[in-house]
Parts: C-alpha cells; sequence; structure tokens
C-alpha cells in the first residue's frame, strides 16, 4: 500500500465534497474515506475471506465478516500511519489540509515544506516507523493467542500488511516516505533541495520501471512465495495489471513532486509591487470615455472608483469595459461597471510569494486593489496577469 505523502500546492485536490466521505477530525484535520476504498475493502475481503476457508474451514460465510474486519483494521494502521505524519507537521508549524484514505493506501496533505532536511527527514520517516511498531504490537498480540484461531490469523495478517506498508514505504523513490528521506540526505548534503527533489523524483521513475517489471518477473517466478506450477495465466493477467497500476501511481507521483518543487522554486518571483497595473482613481459619475482618456495620459492601466473622500470603493472591471461599444462610453459612467470592493480584495503591495497566492485563493477575484502600507492606492492587480508570470517563471530553466 502506497504512502503518497504530498506537500505544497495541489491544484484539484482541496478538502471538500470531492474529498470523500468526512470520518472525522483528529487533531483538527478532516479525514476523508475516497469511494475508491470501498472498492479495496471489497476486494480485501474477498481475497482474505478464501485464505480464512484454506485455514479456518469451520467459519463458514462469517469468514467475510471476519476478513471484512481485516479490511478495516488495516486501513486503520494506514490511518495510524497517516497520522504519524500529521503529528510531526503540526509539530514542526505546517499546516495539514486533510488525511485522505483511498485506493493504495493513504495520503497526508502537508501544505508547506519542512524548513530543514532534518525536519523533512523525521517528517517521512515517522510513518514507516510507526507501521513498523504496529506490527510489532501484533506480533506480540500474537504470542498471546492459537495461531490457528480468529484473533490469531487476524493479528498474523495485521503484523504482516503492516511490515509490507513500512518496507514498501521506505523504498527510496519519490512520491514514498522512502523518497522524502533520500530528498532530505541529499538537500542535507547539498544545500539545495530542489537537487534533492530531482534525484528523489528520477528515482521514483526508476522504483516504477522496476515495480512495472519486476514484480509479475518475481511472482512467476515464484520468488514471492507461490509455487511456480501453481500459477495461472489469470494470475499473471492479475499480477501484471497490479504492477501497472503501482508503477503507474509512482511515476505520476513522482513527476508532480517535480513539478511542486519547481512551482515552489519560482514562488518568490511572485510580488505583488512588481505585478501591479497602475491605476488612476475617478470618481462613480465620470463618464468611461473621460475615465480611459485621463488613464492613457497617465499611463495607467486600470480604473479605481472612489468616493468623495478619495476612499477606494470599487475596481472597474476590465472585461466590463472591453464590453461597451466606443461609442457608447461617453454616456456610461465608470462606476456602473466597478465590483465593490471587498476586504479579500485589498492586498498589501508588500505581499508576495506563498502568501500572496494564498490570499488570492482564500478570495478569488478578477481583479485586485493594491494598497502601500499607509492605505494609499498603489494600482490593480489582475489575476490574469499573475498566471502570465507564473507560466512564465515555470518555463525557465531550474536553477
Amino acid at each position: 500500500m502506497a504512502d503518497t505523502d504530498e506537500t505544497g500546492e495541489r491544484a484539484g485536490r482541496r478538502s471538500g465534497p470531492g474529498g470523500g466521505l468526512l470520518m472525522g477530525r483528529p487533531f483538527g484535520v478532516p479525514v476523508y474515506v475516497s469511494p475508491s476504498w470501498f472498492l479495496v475493502a471489497a476486494l480485501i475481503t474477498w481475497v482474505f475471506g478464501d485464505q480464512l476457508d484454506r485455514i479456518l474451514p469451520d467459519l463458514g460465510i462469517l469468514r467475510y465478516l471476519v476478513a471484512l474486519f481485516f479490511a478495516v483494521a488495516f486501513y486503520a494502521s494506514v490511518l495510524v500511519h497517516e497520522l504519524a505524519h500529521t503529528i510531526a507537521a503540526l509539530r514542526f508549524k505546517l499546516p495539514v489540509r486533510r488525511i485522505q484514505l483511498q485506493f493504495f493506501g493513504g495520503v497526508s496533505e502537508i501544505e508547506k515544506e519542512s524548513e530543514t532536511p532534518g525536519r523533512e527527514f523525521v517528517l517521512a520517516f515517522v510513518g514507516p516507523l510507526l507501521s513498523l511498531l504496529l506490527a510489532g504490537a501484533f506480533y506480540l498480540g500474537m504470542k498471546s493467542v492459537e495461531p490457528a484461531s480468529v484473533p490469531g490469523v487476524l493479528l498474523a495478517g495485521l503484523m504482516i500488511s503492516n511490515l509490507l506498508v513500512a518496507a514498501f514505504n521506505l523504498l527510496p523513490g519519490l512520491p514514498l516516505d522512502g523518497g522524502r528521506m533520500l530528498r532530505a540526505v541529499i538537500w542535507g548534503i547539498t544545500g539545495k533541495p530542489m537537487t534533492g527533489t530531482i534525484a528523489a523524483a528520477w528515482a521514483g521513475r526508476a522504483l516504477a520501471v522496476a515495480v512495472l517489471l519486476g514484480l509479475p518477473l518475481l511472482n512467476y517466478t515464484g520468488t514471492l512465495g507461490n509455487p511456480a506450477d501453481d500459477i495461472g495465466g489469470m494470475d499473471t493477467v492479475m499480477d501484471a495489471l497490479l504492477a501497472a497500476i503501482l508503477a503507474a501511481i509512482i511515476w505520476t507521483g513522482a513527476g508532480n513532486s517535480l513539478r511542486v518543487a519547481r512551482l515552489r522554486e519560482h514562488l518568490p518571483e511572485l510580488h505583488a509591487r512588481k505585478l501591479t497595473r497602475r491605476a488612476i482613481p475617478v470618481e462613480n459619475a465620470t463618464p468611461l470615455s473621460e475615465a480611459l482618456r485621463r488613464a492613457n495620459e497617465a499611463g495607467a492601466r486600470a480604473l479605481v472608483i472612489v468616493d468623495g473622500l478619495g476612499d477606494p470603493t470599487g475596481i472597474v472591471r476590465e472585461s466590463a469595459i472591453a464590453s461597451v461599444p466606443e461609442h457608447r462610453r461617453p454616456w456610461v459612467a465608470a462606476g456602473t461597471l466597478a465590483q465593490d470592493l471587498t476586504d479579500g480584495m485589498k492586498v498589501s503591495a508588500d505581499l508576495g510569494g506563498e502568501e500572496l497566492l494564498d490570499h488570492l485563493r482564500a478570495t478569488p477575484a478578477t481583479e485586485y486593489l493594491v494598497l502601500q502600507p499607509d492605505g494609499a492606492i498603489y494600482g490593480v492587480l489582475s489575476t490574469l496577469d499573475v498566471e502570465k508570470a507564473f507560466v512564465k517563471a515555470m518555463a525557465r530553466p531550474q536553477s
């Protein structure tokens, strides 16, 4: 089961209706169960139930109830794994957007990067460490029960599954925990987090190829414990399908890690003061043609509506200006095209980087009024200009 913890910006993966079923908020962090989890839980119930039929044939149909309990208990272990990441992140004052249990494990959505490679290493390592501790606890539990009993089989299954979770996530490639640990080590050696990300992401891609080719081969040759003579055609197809899904998850996660790292590398280049359009103040009743004439004379590209005291009350939207034919502009008051200002639409000229993007995300709008620290009007910030600057920055070679 993959634990693809993710850090930074994740477009389209926000908490909300699309996050699945909300199960609770431990430590104030919402935990969602993705619809895909129910598919995997059913698959685990079916497979584990068939194994129980061979080990405890007297259970009969109740074996599937026991298998369902195992599926839920296993994902509870995955949740504990994710909570370890969450607690560590909160300890380091890193906000956690949510935890999601899904098709191949869990995802902890941590909103910011660790400040040091040491913290990054700890943040990644605590998850597999908790899985190993859980495996040890289940092993000790096995000592106090009969092996050929329901508790014995459940404890053995949970011990083995947690060992597999820990081992798989310690593999050195992003987006797995082991990849984040590798990134932290290279970051600590070179002093460059981007260098660590690139190396760990390519290690993740190499790992994806190894899983795609190696997992079916190991199972086909009987290396994973199944005698080669007992493996049929359907088993081979299922092994190949499982390997392809795992490889796709790892490959995609490694690519996403690279994109997020590039995004964060260029965030400091996004600064409100640099991206702001010069604006002129005009009163509400000023004809649009006159307002545009004044703006052209002043070399401005935006209009801000002010009241009789000179305080800003709205921003004339660029799209609204474009929608008015030129011959009608002398008869249209600029104020009729303005969007009323809210507090969220006021941006400090000193904002930049992640703080600027957080502000824009919190209050979506097409234009924002940019103010000097003393409250004076500096200009208008268009989200279109921010997007263009971001695309331009992302297109440049990595530093």
